[in-house]
């Protein structure tokens, strides 16, 4: 069954997401796991160093202004990323869903080179993160408090990680239950959230005053 935006935005309200083989190869899996990996967005937490660095702002941040290279750089095929799940029928289908308005881009710019960022998928009031990646320190981690604090300027309710691991439990991932995550998703698809109205420069300072308060 060839991979399209109508099947994603189906799969990611009932729980799966799709992930390639290996970057080089067709074949697809889909992916509903029993313990999800979700970002509680009142318990996001940035550490003291990182906090530093958001607020000096050493990277212009955007959003969806190059959801395709964003997901190219993601999808590796260079040193520093040999292979990933990030295959060409996965880009072609979110490229298409991004058209739709329903995947988005967060980058991280030195000057005019692209250093770093995030995409994921947004349906409702809830946020699915994909994948992220990073050329210059901390450039990805400044992507993701921004993502975040827009978030929740926007008003959204849930943040997927789809796994929890140590780097991003830093940051205050849990894990919850398939049952658990089943309830919140439903929550959050029946609310609305939009991230277009903060898609502009925003502050760093104001960023972390978005992710600190509480709902």
């Amino acid at each position: 069954m060839k991979l399209s935006w109508e099947l994603l935005l189906e799969a990611y309200r009932l729980g799966y997401f799709p992930m390639g083989e290996s970057r080089n190869r067709p074949d697809i899996v889909w992916i509903k796991p029993d313990m999800r990996g979700v970002f509680p967005l009142d318990g996001f937490h940035v550490p003291r160093s990182l906090a530093k660095t958001v607020r000096q702002e050493p990277f212009r941040i955007t959003l969806d202004q190059r959801f395709a290279e964003v997901m190219r750089a993601c999808s590796g095929g260079g040193p520093e990323r040999p292979d990933t799940w990030i295959n060409d029928e996965i880009i072609a289908a979110y490229t298409d869903l991004h058209e739709r308005g329903f995947a988005h881009s967060v980058e991280a710019w030195d000057g005019e080179e692209l250093v770093g960022g995030l995409y994921g998928v947004s349906i409702g009031s809830a946020f699915f993160g994909e994948s992220m990646f990073s050329r210059r320190t901390d450039a990805s981690k400044v992507a993701l408090c921004h993502l975040v604090g827009r978030m929740k300027m926007a008003g959204y309710r849930l943040l997927d990680t789809q796994f929890q691991n140590a780097h991003l439990k830093r940051f205050g991932c849990v894990e919850v239950t398939a049952s658990r995550y089943a309830l919140m998703l439903s929550e959050a698809l029946n609310h609305h959230a939009s991230l277009e109205a903060f898609g502009g420069q925003i502050a760093g300072s104001s960023i972390l005053q978005s992710i600190t308060q509480t709902s």
